[in-house]
């Protein structure tokens, strides 16, 4: 897959299972569907638990943040369970879908925080109530059989043109480079043929498919390893472009590379509305974020 930057990535899973949909309307191409990614940094269930601990007020901004960001789907990451994720995505405008990967009992002080520990870590989607969406069986393989690490989840959205997504939330610790000393990088590196085997697979049955969420990697870095062995020009169709292209990001001041993506396939790429790739900022000061990461976002014509 010889890969492109300018837009966005694609992704397809490598098992069906596919349930009913869940509302009626699909999106048209007349209305672009506006897809994101977010990190939600240690989004617990309850206040005053996790790496991040929050009060109702915490709640009630990220709320209104979900509110501003305006998106009809929205992988989302770092979060502690269904119920966590429906504090900021109201059922009664969402449908919240979350990895089946049961709690592993993971526990500890959080790194830097004295006194607070780490909750379960789950990805899932926020899916605004009138998409019509059916859900494909998770990408549990992307765990290498480790309780600890995140599987992908993955839905379709109906509508003339479906649209395969694969919500990720990759080892974190090798954000660049291969060091075969370095554990991270192993784990990371391990993950990358069940990646690629996923989205091969929705290539050779000719799906348009993006994978979106915190791929803990810049890939976009000229010449990055990982997204190198990924796309490696097979099969016809799976040709990859980083929505991103060569957008600085502007969420942290120390930081200019994005390591949250959205990565689309062939097909996907066509559907993709030139130009539509943002970051969102929150309006606020950086020591005033509500999470440590800032949602990106584009739109799909389907």
């Amino acid at each position: 897959m010889t890969s492109r930057i300018p837009i966005l990535i694609a992704a397809s899973a490598l098992a069906g299972c596919a349930q009913t949909p869940r509302s009626e309307a699909p999106a048209q191409a007349s209305n672009p569907l506006k897809v994101a990614t977010w990190n939600l940094e240690h989004l617990a269930e309850n206040d005053g638990t996790g790496c991040r601990p929050r009060s109702e007020a915490d709640y009630a901004e990220l709320r209104h943040q979900a509110d501003l960001l305006n998106a009809d789907v929205i992988a989302i990451e770092a979060v502690e369970s269904k119920a966590a994720a429906e504090r900021v995505f109201e059922p009664s405008r969402y449908d919240v879908v979350m990895s089946a990967r049961r709690v592993s009992g993971r526990s500890g002080a959080c790194y830097g925080k004295p006194g607070q520990s780490i909750r379960h870590q789950a990805v899932g989607f926020a899916i605004r109530k009138g998409v019509s969406w059916s859900r494909n069986r998770d990408l549990s393989a992307l765990g290498l059989g480790n309780p600890d690490l995140r599987w992908g989840v993955d839905i379709t959205i109906n509508g003339a043109r479906p649209l395969r997504l694969l919500a990720v939330h990759l080892k974190s610790g090798c954000n660049s480079g291969r060091a075969p000393s370095d554990d991270d990088c192993t784990v990371l590196f391990n993950q990358l043929p069940v990646l690629e085997s996923w989205i091969d697979a929705r290539a050779q049955a000719g799906e348009a498919f993006a994978v979106l969420g915190d791929w803990n990697r810049r890939i976009a870095s000229r010449g990055d390893v990982f997204l190198g062995e990924i796309d490696d020009g097979e099969p016809t169709g799976a040709d990859l472009t980083v929505a991103a292209g060569d957008t600085v990001a502007t969420c942290k001041s120390r930081y200019r590379e994005f390591i949250d993506h959205i990565v689309t396939g062939d097909s996907a790429t066509t559907m993709m509305v030139p130009g539509s790739f943002e970051e969102y900022t929150y309006g606020l000061p950086e020591d005033r974020h509500p999470s440590d990461h800032c949602p990106v976002s584009v739109r799909f014509a389907i």
